[in-house]
């Protein structure tokens, strides 16, 4: 009797943990996923977005506001700070800010929120966006819907399909910190005082998943906004890559484009935005991006210009490429060295 349920237990794929039965098998996504929806990401990308944030300048008192949305939402959905912080803020002080370029930026910071991982807890899965942008020019206020307000609403989106996943039983079995960055228009600035302030060993960081404008259409795609641009999966781990172009297949469907991925690309794109300061450390990082268009940088980059339906789908990439980095068996590895 003994040996037939130990061999029923094998086949279902369990395991006993302090004397009780917890599955192993991996569950789908798609339930998750869906709860990612364009309605949602809208209502954040108009609060994030809007002339009271004052165009998110770095240390200004419009982001500070912008982060307070934030810290309320992952509130709201009972996701707290990390373990070994003491709130959801992690402080950039000014004199790092205006190091090495004195724009006389003041006191800022990053935002983190986490859900612990149920079996690897150590691991950590990085996903992050920036929620700064560039402020009030001339009397304008340059609001930043696309960049990087649209990675900014999908890391809100994520992290709640995650937590929904955990109270239904089926929390990642890595750790997820859900990372906003300040200072990325001075620099990439937030993310490198991360990476050289971790609060987790960058040892123990498996990759990051990077979101930094994925709400509209570039001019190379006039005819269609079902893609998105892929950068650095493959520099540093071939299973990072794999795994990108599978979950993409199976769960979402999008045109993935490696044009801008080309370590010989003129725009560097790889160099240009928040993983670059994991990759650099040996991380391996993927960035998703809907590349330049005529609204870059202007005061015209405003929410009803988004393409919410492929912010939606571009959202869901990145949710379930994560959910596959927090609970594959195995870290990915690193093993590809490519410039």
């Amino acid at each position: 009797m003994k040996k037939i349920l130990f061999l029923s237990l094998i086949a279902l794929g369990t395991s006993c943990k302090n004397g009780a039965l917890v599955a192993t098998k991996n569950v789908d996504p798609t339930e998750y996923m869906k709860t990612i929806s364009a309605d949602d990401l809208k209502k954040h990308l108009y609060i994030i977005a809007a002339d009271s944030m004052e165009g998110r300048e770095t240390g200004s008192a419009g982001q500070k506001k912008a982060g307070k949305y934030l810290i309320s939402q992952y509130q709201q959905n009972q996701v707290s700070f990390p373990k070994g912080a003491s709130d959801f803020y992690q402080a950039v002080p000014a004199s790092f800010l205006n190091k090495k370029r004195n724009n006389n930026l003041a006191d800022s910071e990053n935002i983190w929120a986490f859900i612990e991982g149920s079996e690897k807890p150590e691991e950590v899965i990085v996903i992050s966006a920036h929620y700064d942008h560039v402020g009030i020019e001339n009397g304008e206020v340059y609001n930043g819907a696309d960049d990087d307000g649209s990675g900014t609403s999908a890391l809100l989106e994520i992290a709640q399909a995650f937590q929904m996943a955990k109270k239904a039983g089926h929390g990642p079995k890595r750790s997820i910190l859900f990372l906003h960055v300040t200072g990325e228009e001075h620099g990439l600035l937030g993310s490198r005082y991360y990476s050289e302030n971790p609060l987790f060993p960058l040892a123990n960081t498996v990759a990051d998943v990077n979101i930094d404008m994925i709400g509209r259409r570039d001019a190379l795609h006039a005819d269609t906004n079902n893609y998105v641009y892929i950068i650095g999966a493959n520099r540093l781990s071939s299973e990072l890559d794999h795994i990108s172009a599978t979950m993409n297949q199976k769960y979402v469907g999008l045109d993935l484009d490696y044009r801008f991925n080309d370590p010989k690309d003129p725009n560097r794109f790889y160099e240009r935005s928040d993983h670059y300061n994991f990759a650099k450390f040996g991380i391996p990082s993927v960035f998703f991006f809907n590349g330049v268009h005529a609204d870059y940088h202007k005061k015209s980059d405003e929410p009803n210009k988004i393409e919410y339906d492929a912010l939606e789908k571009r959202t869901q990439l990145a949710f379930v490429i994560a959910w596959e980095l927090a609970n594959r068996k195995d870290r990915i590895v690193v093993d590809v060295i490519q410039k």
